[in-house]
């Protein structure tokens, strides 16, 4: 057999591994900052842009799509040249990704620092930033699959299973969930509104956890592990049932991050179900990685490459059993809109994603420059540091969560709640917080350790940018022998394994989504329910704009301690025009469902509104919401009032025909009565800012349904 002589091309991965250590270092300083701020307010700066809901999604994007993001890509641009026996397909369309990549970060930083946002849960990017992601991801899955039809290797290595999973499902979940209808050249609204729209972003969410955060490395853990070990794979069955159960599985989980909410029941029980399934295959996986390292724990005790990847492969263990226990409805009912979610989210963030990259840039660097890793004390105190870092911040939020939420269930003897001001409990967990940043600053300090680390490695090396190798050409049998089963025949066939792998994926998404679209008795239509009015949506685009919404759900869930604090439970016929919706997925402060009713629970005067956007600290000295000053300065902007009307009315929210050219009529008209009232009360504000369409919003929630009552 002709054996053929080829190089690797090292030079994209290691840009691609320092485009990671620099996000890495980027997303996780903004996290610490965003850390800060909820434990002293005084870090927002009284700034628009340094805000805590504006920073929070770019800590979330930078960490996800930026750091890990890039991390994917070192994995696969250097794996997959070395399964595949064969140069990536095209350079060109490596660096047409790698720099298209690097610029979708930067806008989207830009863009979430101007307040330009969805507001949807990892999707936060709007419609021209989207578009983007898309093309690249699509050149991105050209260069993969045009390698994989050239390999010199017969069968496709379960790592690169992973990888055409990752690069359908991410494809697949991002057009769907992005679908959006422009009203000018930077912004949008969804289409979808409310119920079906909370199911989309969750359906979207939890798989962007499971097909960004998990499977891609999983293949990177099916990989670089075994190398690191210089061991097999435990079992190559067990991969097979890991790979297509997890597939299959994991797309229906979604509804479990909406568990009693308005979803309907049959949907939020499909959610419970599979994510309790999903725990089979998770800990398959994780225990095929553990078992690989049969007969070599004592490379553990001196290597720290390996150590990371131990802890990071356990995290994953950790987590994917913590998720199904949280999909339980009665346990559920006491982590959700707490800040478990937020400990249990940074466990597989810091532990599964962070830990694994560490391994994995720890082993790449002396392999890459030919050289041996500087220091591996350097690299076993980072290991002490970050492992210490997610203890100190995981455990006080794991503490703080059952403590807030107790306190808010706790009733008096005379069927009080006991606490019946919000504030109450998020004082009590303010020392949490507090550990949290300590925790936060253990792990990016160890972040540092390993930068200067592997710079030093480099530099006692030299990287060699195309890798000489050679292999015997291949000639790929079509038929499957007698001999042959049935998967190790699929291994051969990569476009029939993606289309199989695709068609896994799509069959759970189709049962959930279609049928809130077909059968009308998902989503009761409410009649009292009716469009904003003009200052309203404005008002609700601006505190979409500040990230409100990240810290305030407006979801009354059907407990007596939510009904009793809050209100009547919500109803799926409330958010019919919500565009996106705004349930929410965590109490930083209470719920605003209710928040408009008059004489609710509640209830709210203008000046009060007012006053605590202006100074909440001025209110109550123990609040950690971020003050709001501009928007007392700022002029509200009606030139968009028109576009954002024919947009809502495309949509189907049922305005009048030719109401866009007379809606800014009707906002000054109620803008004018707002800015009256804080007149009578002594303040005196003009009818064109921002800060009176932020509270026509506010006192609007909930007023629909007072009046159907």
């Amino acid at each position: 057999m002709e054996t053929q002589h080829f190089s690797y091309d090292n030079k994209i991965v290691k840009f691609f591994a320092y485009a990671t250590i620099l996000w890495g270092v980027v997303g996780m300083l903004v996290g610490l900052l965003a850390a800060l701020q909820l434990a002293f307010p005084i870090f927002n700066f009284n700034l628009a842009y340094t805000s805590f809901g504006r920073i929070r999604p770019i800590h979330t994007n930078a960490v996800i799509f930026a750091f890990v993001g890039n991390g994917i890509f070192t994995a696969v641009y250097y794996s997959l040249q070395r399964l595949l026996k064969a140069r990536m397909f095209n350079d060109r369309l490596s660096w047409i990704h790698f720099w298209g990549w690097q610029a979708i970060i930067v806008s989207a930083a830009v863009t979430f620092v101007l307040g330009i946002t969805t507001s949807k849960e990892y999707a936060e990017l709007e419609w021209p930033i989207d578009i983007a992601i898309t093309i690249i991801w699509v050149v991105f899955g050209w260069n993969m699959f045009g390698t994989i039809l050239r390999r010199r290797a017969d069968h496709l290595y379960v790592a690169i299973w992973f990888y055409i999973a990752t690069f359908v499902t991410v494809a697949v979940l991002h057009i769907g969930n992005s679908i959006s209808l422009p009203y000018s050249w930077i912004q949008s609204y969804p289409v979808y509104a409310g119920v079906q729209d909370a199911l989309v972003q969750w359906w979207y969410g939890h798989n962007a956890v499971a097909f960004f955060l998990t499977t891609p490395y999983l293949g990177l853990m099916y990989y670089f592990l075994p190398k690191a070990a210089n061991r097999p794979v435990y079992s190559y069955r067990l991969s097979i049932i890991h790979f297509w159960a997890l597939v299959f599985l994991y797309i229906w989980a979604g509804p479990h991050h909406l568990l009693y909410t308005s979803l309907p029941d049959w949907a939020q029980s499909l959610g419970v179900v599979f994510s309790i399934m999903l725990l089979a295959p998770s800990w398959g996986g994780m225990f095929n990685g553990l078992l690989t390292l049969r007969g070599a724990w004592d490379k553990v005790r001196d290597s720290a490459t390996l150590k990371f990847m131990v802890v990071a492969v356990t995290c994953y263990g950790m987590s994917t059993f913590e998720g199904p226990m949280m999909s339980l409805k009665w346990v559920n009912s006491l982590t959700h809109y707490t800040d478990w979610t937020i400990a249990h989210v940074h466990i597989g963030a810091m532990g599964w994603n962070g830990f694994l990259t560490f391994g994995m840039l720890y082993y790449l660097f002396p392999k890459m420059w030919n050289t041996k890793l500087y220091s591996e004390k350097l690299a076993n105190a980072h290991f002490w540091v970050g492992t210490l870092g997610m203890i100190f911040y995981a455990l006080p939020l794991y503490w703080g969560a059952i403590v807030q939420t107790l306190m808010w269930k706790e009733f008096t003897p005379d069927g009080l709640l006991a606490y019946p001001n919000f504030l109450e409990t998020v004082t009590q967990i303010l020392p949490m917080y507090h550990v949290r940043v300590l925790g936060g600053l253990l792990y990016f300090s160890g972040l540092f350790l390993m930068v200067y680390n592997l710079l030093k490695t480099a530099a006692s090396g030299k990287c060699i940018d195309n890798e000489e190798a050679s292999a015997p050409a291949i000639v790929t049998d079509t038929k499957r022998s007698n001999s042959e089963g049935l998967h190790r025949w699929l291994e051969r066939k990569p476009v029939q394994f993606m289309i199989l792998a695709t068609v896994a994926i799509l069959i759970g998404g189709a049962f959930e989504i279609i049928p809130t679209y077909l059968i009308k008795s998902n989503i009761p239509t409410i009649e009292s329910v009716k469009p904003y009015t003009p200052l309203e949506l404005q008002g609700r685009d601006i505190y979409i704009r500040e990230g409100c919404n990240t810290c305030h759900s407006q979801m009354v869930r059907p407990f007596r301690s939510e009904t009793e604090r809050y209100g009547e439970y919500s109803k799926a016929g409330e958010s019919v025009y919500d565009h996106p919706h705004l349930w929410g997925s965590k109490r930083t402060g209470p719920d605003l469902a209710r928040e408009g009713v008059p004489g609710g629970k509640m209830y709210k005067t203008n000046v009060w509104h007012f006053n605590h956007m202006l100074d909440p600290q001025k209110m109550n000295a123990q609040s950690i919401m971020p003050k709001y000053p501009w928007l007392i300065k700022d002029v509200l902007d009606t030139s968009s009032t028109p576009a954002k009307i024919r947009a809502m009315t495309t949509l189907g929210v049922p305005y009048a025909e030719g109401y866009d050219l007379i809606a800014n009529d009707d906002l000054k008209k109620q803008a004018e009565e707002i800015a009256a009232d804080l007149k009578n009360s002594g303040i005196e504000v003009a009818s064109d800012k921002e800060i009176l369409a932020v509270i026509a919003y506010l006192q609007r929630l909930g007023r629909d349904i007072s009046v159907q009552k």
